[in-house]
Order: structure tokens, then sequence, then C-alpha cells
């Protein structure tokens, strides 16, 4: 991708010294940021994922079916 320019806003800009304040970089800040926030986003996504396949009910009942029909093999 290249080199990125960054303009931060009072806000980030403060965020951003507070993330270098242990002596890493700005643009090792920055990346690590990225990361989390990428990272953050996937989490979310599977989040709202799971919880749409909990909610579905055509996945409820085929689960239970599969549950009913394994019932009998229990050894307990």
């Amino acid at each position: 991708m290249g080199t990125i320019t960054f303009r931060p806003d009072p806000e980030s800009e403060r965020a951003l010294e507070a993330l270098t304040s242990d002596g890493r970089s700005a643009s090792a800040a920055i990346r690590e940021a990225l990361l989390l926030a990428a990272s953050a986003q996937q989490a979310e996504r599977l989040r709202r994922e799971a919880l749409e396949l909990a909610a579905d009910a055509d996945d409820i009942a085929e689960a239970r079916a599969v549950l009913a029909d394994l019932e009998p093999l229990r050894a307990w």
C-alpha cells in the first residue's frame, strides 16, 4: 500500500500521545491500533453472526432433532 499521511484532529492527537508515551513510534502505535480495530470489528461481526444463528428457528429445530436422535446413545 505504501505511505499513508495521517492528519490527527485534537482528540486523535491526544490518543496518539498516549499510545506513544512508552517510547513507541507513531507509526508503530498506529499500526497496532489498526490491527486492534480490525480484530475488534471482526469479533463484532462474528458476535452478530452467532446471535443470528442462535435465533434461527430452523437451526434450533435441527439441533433439537439431532440431540433427540443421539439421546439413546448416551452412556449415562
